[in-house]
């Protein structure tokens, strides 16, 4: 693993990767890709891949893309701010319940050795960024309502 300084921030990571594509430009339309950009600040994403976006519809996505706020809301709520919480933590943390940057909170459980945030499954844990970590997961988190 390269040193943190030579890693992109989570932005350029998830751009780099090219599984999220959806996800970028839900950020670009919010303008949270630059708060993620943010290399003095630190986060915990929960990233959805481009498949898990997908299961939400053309239709939901393109809807989402027009309302910022709603749309901001979501993605905030697969954000921890001022901590970069590896899958280690995040397993240590099973059976609790976690404030996420939107104010709603998530459930993390373990099955069958699996992490879950809420229904959904970390399918890729501990890819570091120069200003934190992302947890892939295979669907899209919804904040309450």
């Amino acid at each position: 693993t390269p040193p943190a300084d030579e890693l992109g921030t989570i932005v350029e990571v998830a751009v780099a990767n090219g599984s999220f594509e959806t996800l970028v430009a839900a950020l670009q339309a919010t303008g949270l890709d630059e708060v993620l950009s943010d290399t003095t600040a630190v986060f915990t994403v929960f990233a959805p891949t481009d498949d898990a976006f997908a299961l939400l519809g053309e239709e939901t996505i393109n809807n989402l893309l027009a309302d910022t706020d709603t749309l901001s809301n979501i993605l905030l709520y697969h954000v921890l701010t001022d901590q970069a919480v590896d899958s280690e933590t995040a397993i240590s943390l099973a059976g609790s319940m976690v404030e996420m940057a939107n104010g709603d909170s998530v459930t993390i459980t373990v099955a069958d050795g699996n992490l879950f945030i809420n229904e959904s499954q970390v399918i890729l844990a501990d890819v570091a960024a120069s200003n934190g970590v992302i947890h892939v997961i295979s669907a899209v988190l919804s904040p309450p309502m």
